[in-house]
């Protein structure tokens, strides 16, 4: 197992480069002149050719792409991210707690996710084609195609401003947890339960199950064989789940305020500040690499298999 881990591992390093490479390619691939662009972010009255020239040496962006680059990666991998053209603060510094609120927010909603995904699967795929299981599957495909932005606003309506009973945004406490965790909640609940459901109804029609009950043992030791080998199945979807959420909370943070990535995001992204959007999408692309790589790894330690085959 131990070989398995650092071969996975190595493995991810050519293509975190590959990724911070992409990365830094797609910012410079903007029209605009980047001195300009900072010059126009710290609200210059009038930029000159020199003022140009002379921004552009400071920064460095006068020196051949390749050695930007290596000086680049080499500051991010102690990092070092720059400063924001807009408020000329280093970015980490904007960054750092943005990410621990939106990583809270994160974690909080995939525990919820990944518990009620179980449960209703478990539920679902033993009552296979009963009313229970109808009505879970219809409420949880509406509820799916339900726009979050549209379920967000129409909670913040009925629980904070009728009934006054949540606050609206901010994250003052726990209760500002509530509102955004059950809309990303149910966002994604309806879409992994249906694969928990899935194969656990795939397990069921196995050999190993039919000889499990031939033996004598109980229901309920049979059913816990069954989910054990479907969530070989699931657990990479959970653990994708994730990153999948760190990087879709831009719409929930922005309609409830919330302090974190996604709001930091897009409030850079429309005022052009580079360096927070390049540390955003390789913070991102990160960790939905790693966490990948925590799924292979979860799933050969569950599966020997994998790992003769790797």
């Amino acid at each position: 197992m131990g070989s398995y881990i650092v071969k996975r591992i190595l493995l991810t390093i050519p293509l975190l480069i590959i990724i911070s490479f992409i990365t830094f390619v797609l910012i410079n691939l903007s029209p605009l002149d980047p001195a300009v662009v900072v010059l126009q972010a710290q609200e210059v009255p009038q930029i000159t050719e020199e003022l140009i020239a002379q921004t552009n040496k400071v920064l460095g962006f006068d020196q051949p792409f390749m050695i930007q680059y290596v000086n680049w990666i080499r500051a991010v991998l102690q990092l070092d991210f720059g400063n924001s053209y807009v408020s000329g603060e280093p970015v980490w510094s904007l960054m750092g707690p943005a990410f621990m609120n939106t990583l809270k927010l994160t974690l909080v909603s995939s525990v919820f996710i990944i518990a009620l995904s179980i449960l209703l699967g478990v539920i679902c795929a033993m009552r296979e084609g009963k009313l229970l299981d109808r009505s879970v599957r219809g409420v949880s495909f509406f509820l799916t195609a339900m726009p979050s932005y549209w379920l967000a606003a129409m909670m913040i309506w009925y629980f904070s401003v009728k009934l006054d009973l949540l606050p609206t945004s901010g994250m003052d406490s726990y209760r500002s947890y509530i509102l955004p965790v059950i809309v990303i909640t149910v966002s994604y609940t309806g879409i992994y339960f249906r694969t928990v459901r899935s194969s656990m109804l795939s397990n069921m029609n196995e050999d190993y199950v039919l000889y499990a009950r031939a033996s004598g043992l109980s229901e309920k030791k049979v059913t816990l064989h069954i989910l054990r080998n479907s969530l070989q199945v699931a657990v990479s979807i959970f653990c994708m789940a994730i990153p999948i959420v760190l990087g879709s909370t831009v719409v929930i943070e922005n309609v409830f305020a919330w302090p974190g990535l996604g709001r930091l995001s897009v409030k850079s992204i429309l005022s052009r500040d580079f360096p927070i959007i390049q540390a955003y999408v390789l913070m991102l692309a990160v960790t939905f690499v790693l966490f990948n790589t925590l799924s292979d790894i979860i799933n050969a330690a569950m599966n020997p298999r994998l790992r003769k085959e790797f």
